[in-house]
């Protein structure tokens, strides 16, 4: 692939984000966003509404200094506050936790004081709500206790992360590797990867047993990431685990995925929570393993319908991106792969003079190009976040997230 020039990227995130402005509605109170424009109703979640969106434009406002851009997110953030109470979900990237990092990313870079206040409500909420073992009927990074979890570590508040993790001392079943947990009540697969699965839970004991000085937290991550650990189907060099056990719906899913949701783009992630957790260097290996898996796939190009069919921050391409660029910064990796990936997110915009987006496919449907997404996971806001970081990076600017995910562990230069 030709390699793209950092000013072609710009150019395609500050598009993407005047799609987003084009794309708001204003419900008198503030600013919102649906999942995509067609749909009726507004999208209350980090996954794929309102506060993943304010996470892309106050990235934008940073990044450009346009104002537009920071207003808004305080307009959108005047939404979100309203909206706490009556959301139900208390979860990471559905619920209140995942509302209050939008609402901190507010206050701290804009300076408004309602956005503060407002995501200082958001712990007692989600405590109210504990039911002595769970928030809700799933057990996992981004619906359950271990999103929980980080987003109270984000807060400050260590007490509220330890009481989202301590369930999984008793919950872990025990396998012939390590240990496991299940998803929700009555479901036969069991889950391996960052979103849904043991590594997802893993990276959140790990955290939490770090800032809490508890040494049985991050043993139960060390045992649950061996269990993971010992399912590796990618060589020695590599790292691929299937995506789950029993296979849920083989003839839907794919046996092996790449992204950050069921993949080694969000495996590296939890190896890098543990590696900051133990001091244990032989994690950062898993990391290097977990990306020659990814520069060996084939990805970003289709190789076959349904293969990298998504250009989205949780299954595709940006989410890829956002591992490829931290190892940039922690590892000194060239960023050739990153460029590939970058190309080929320009290759595949939609521009015209609403501004710019990208549409995802399914190989099943005709048309298979679907509907463009607006949000963190599938759409704009979490493609441009990493169009713009590339573009820092890649000039020698600021290397950082205006605003980190708390499930992604700042990257650092190692020394």
């Amino acid at each position: 692939m030709t390699l793209t020039q950092p000013a072609t990227a710009e150019a395609l995130g500050a598009g993407a984000l005047d799609w987003l402005l084009e794309s708001a509605r204003d419900n008198g109170t503030g600013l919102e966003w649906p999942t995509k424009p067609s749909d009726a109703e507004p999208d209350t979640s980090l996954y794929s509404g309102t506060p993943g969106v304010v996470l892309a434009l106050l990235d934008g406002q940073r990044h450009f200094g346009w104002d537009k851009y920071g207003d808004a997110a305080i307009r959108a953030a005047r939404t979100i506050a309203a909206g706490l109470e009556a959301e139900e979900s208390s979860s990471l990237y559905t619920g209140a936790i995942g509302a209050a990092v939008a609402l901190r990313g507010v206050a701290d870079l804009l300076d408004d004081k309602e956005a503060a206040k407002a995501a200082e409500r958001v712990p007692a909420l989600v405590r109210e709500r504990f039911d002595g073992q769970r928030w809700g009927e799933y057990f996992d990074l981004l619906l359950g206790n271990a999103g929980i979890a980080l987003g109270a570590l984000d807060s400050g508040d260590v007490d509220l992360a330890v009481l989202a993790v301590e369930p999984y001392l008793a919950a872990a079943e025990e396998t012939p590797f390590g240990v496991c947990w299940e998803l929700r009540p009555g479901m036969e697969a069991r889950f391996h990867h960052y979103s849904h699965g043991t590594l997802g839970n893993a990276a959140a004991l790990a955290a939490v047993g770090k800032a809490a000085d508890r040494t049985d937290l991050i043993e139960l991550a060390l045992t649950g990431v061996a269990d993971v650990v010992a399912r590796n189907e990618g060589g020695a060099d590599g790292f691929l685990v299937p995506h789950s056990d029993p296979q849920l719906r083989p003839d839907v899913v794919t046996r092996h995925n790449f992204g950050w949701c069921h993949g080694p783009a969000g495996d590296a992630h939890a190896f890098r929570f543990l590696a900051d957790a133990t001091g244990d260097p032989s994690w950062e290996a898993y990391g290097d393993r977990c990306r020659h898996t990814l520069i060996t796939s084939g990805l970003p190009e289709r190789l076959y319908p349904g293969f990298w069919d998504n250009h989205g921050r949780c299954c595709g391409t940006a989410g890829v991106l956002a591992l490829a660029l931290d190892r940039a910064v922690e590892n000194g990796d060239s960023l050739e792969f990153a460029e590939d990936l970058v190309t080929y997110l320009v290759a595949h915009a939609v521009r015209d003079e609403k501004g710019t987006r990208w549409s995802n496919a399914e190989h099943r449907e005709t048309p298979s190009d679907l509907e463009p997404h607006t949000g963190w996971a599938m759409g704009n806001a979490g493609i441009a976040r990493e169009l713009l970081r590339y573009v820092r990076i890649a000039t020698g600017r600021d290397q950082a997230y205006v605003v980190p995910m708390p499930d992604q562990p700042v990257a650092r230069p190692r020394a």
